[in-house]
């Protein structure tokens, strides 16, 4: 499972950043990185995981892989708040770390709640001034939502 999730997340991260390096962007590339983050993403949707970080670990990638894509079969609202339930669930069972910060991170950027974006930045705060990439990417994803108010505005309607 963790490969997969690996897998995934990383598909999902390519198709995300996808012309962020100066490279051109090719219209058979971003269909096909859309077709395969998607497809995978609909393979591990209805999977069960082994512990609570494994289930967190999904959580997150599904969200983002969910987000990153164009596609939708007609439920794929369905399938978002289905994670978003099962994120829930796990929330409360993880330890605080990046990991949890990773899919309060993930909720918040589908739901825009601030009891959400509260405790990501309760757990940033523990980390100092010493950050680790991946901190820091957490920390510039939190900021880069809270601060781009036509989602906030979009979630409003």
């Amino acid at each position: 499972m963790k490969s997969q999730i690996d897998a995934l997340r990383q598909l999902t991260h390519e198709l995300l950043y996808l012309g962020m390096d100066g490279e051109p962007i090719y219209a058979d590339r971003l269909y096909l990185l859309n077709s395969e983050v998607y497809s995978q993403a609909e393979a591990l949707h209805g999977e069960k995981t082994g512990n609570d970080d494994e289930e967190a670990a999904l959580c997150v990638t599904l969200l983002k892989a969910y987000s990153a894509t164009i596609y939708n079969h007609g439920d794929k609202e369905e399938k978002v708040q289905e994670i978003l339930d099962r994120s829930g669930k796990v929330l409360g069972k993880i330890s605080d770390s990046l990991l949890k910060c990773q899919l309060l991170v993930a909720c918040y950027g589908e739901t825009f709640d601030e009891e959400l974006a509260q405790e990501a930045h309760q757990i940033m705060n523990g980390w100092g001034d010493s950050l680790t990439t991946e901190q820091q990417n957490i920390s510039d994803e939190l900021q880069n939502v809270e601060n781009d108010s036509y989602l906030h505005i979009v979630s409003e309607t």
